[in-house]
């Protein structure tokens, strides 16, 4: 069976820099998710799989086509951009309808009625988008790509805007167009959003595809990699002394007034330190995660995919 969306071998650079570099994958029915910190190359990825952009090596396929060269391929894909591009004057109804036209849709309006139905706007559908919040422009943009029956759906960052029932209504949406059957698509660079929203995530770090998997899978390896965590005390010195005896406790750093230290057991590190700290009569001001954010996360990541070819 030929994927809905296939990257071979994908390369792309602006003058020397690599924008995406040697990347594989396909996308089948369901909801992938691509995950980066900003300027890991998800932008640069959906224009190659629009045809927005041409790879300078290797090939990108929608429906078996090169999208930069068949109209077929084009028709087939539902494109939600970052940026907000709704033309102004326009009601949300009129606007989805020039969309639907555009494609060749014979019902147009019955198409619009319904995209605007699946992201809850029918009850705004008459009003200018000029006056919309950004969830609500959010969602229009979401109806435009609906409205004409897309096999491929990609999205550029869909939920930023979004309130809290905004984006529960977004993700069960985006649940229920990959149970019927639409290889789905959509960037972010919050991993708790991948999580709940993917039935599969690709991790790029600075162009290259460093990771693949299930989410739960992906946490379980992301999970295993040593934690760094930042504590202030007075005095420091013995303290550390004495966590770098406790179990999992890899490494120590002593300054002035602070330790660093990186476990593989952050749970046994916590449950240790305060009768520790009062046995070596240190005062503890502060304790704080250094890496939880996800540029580390990526960090780790990228180190596991060193020597492995993409």
């Amino acid at each position: 069976m030929t994927p809905l969306l296939q990257f071979d071998r994908v390369s792309k650079w602006f003058r020397d820099t690599v924008a995406v570099g040697d990347i594989s994958f396909s996308i089948e029915p369901g909801v992938t998710g691509l995950l980066g910190h900003n300027g890991a190359g998800k932008s640069t990825a959906i224009r190659l799989a629009t045809g927005l952009a041409r790879p300078d090596e290797g090939t990108v396929r929608v429906i078996g086509l090169d999208p930069r060269r068949s109209g077929a391929a084009r028709a087939a894909i539902g494109l939600v951009p970052d940026g907000d591009g709704l033309w102004p004057g326009l009601s949300a109804r009129g606007l989805v309808e020039a969309c639907a036209r555009l494609r060749g849709v014979k019902d147009a309006k019955g198409a619009a009625a319904d995209a605007l139905a699946a992201v809850d706007l029918t009850d705004v559908a008459e009003r200018d988008t000029k006056g919309f919040s950004q969830g609500m422009r959010q969602r229009v943009k979401i109806a435009q790509a609906l409205v004409h029956r897309p096999q491929v759906l990609i999205l550029d960052e869909p939920l930023n805007g979004l309130d809290p029932q905004q984006r529960e209504a977004v993700i069960e949406l985006l649940h229920r167009l990959g149970s019927e059957g639409i290889a789905t698509l959509f960037s972010s660079h919050v991993l708790g959003e991948v999580e709940r929203v993917a039935d599969n995530v690709l991790v790029l770090v600075n162009g290259r595809l460093v990771a693949e998997g299930a989410p739960h899978a992906l946490r379980e390896l992301m999970d295993e990699r040593p934690r760094r965590v930042q504590i202030a005390a007075d005095p420091a010195r013995p303290l550390g002394a004495a966590l770098a005896a406790i179990a999992g406790v890899e490494q120590v750093e002593i300054g002035e007034a602070t330790l660093t230290v990186e476990t593989s057991d952050p749970a046994a590190l916590a449950l240790a330190l305060p009768a520790l700290a009062r046995d070596c009569g240190a005062r503890i001001a502060a304790i704080e995660p250094t890496d939880e954010d996800l540029e580390s996360v990526y960090g780790y990541l990228t180190q596991r995919a060193r020597g492995v070819r993409r």
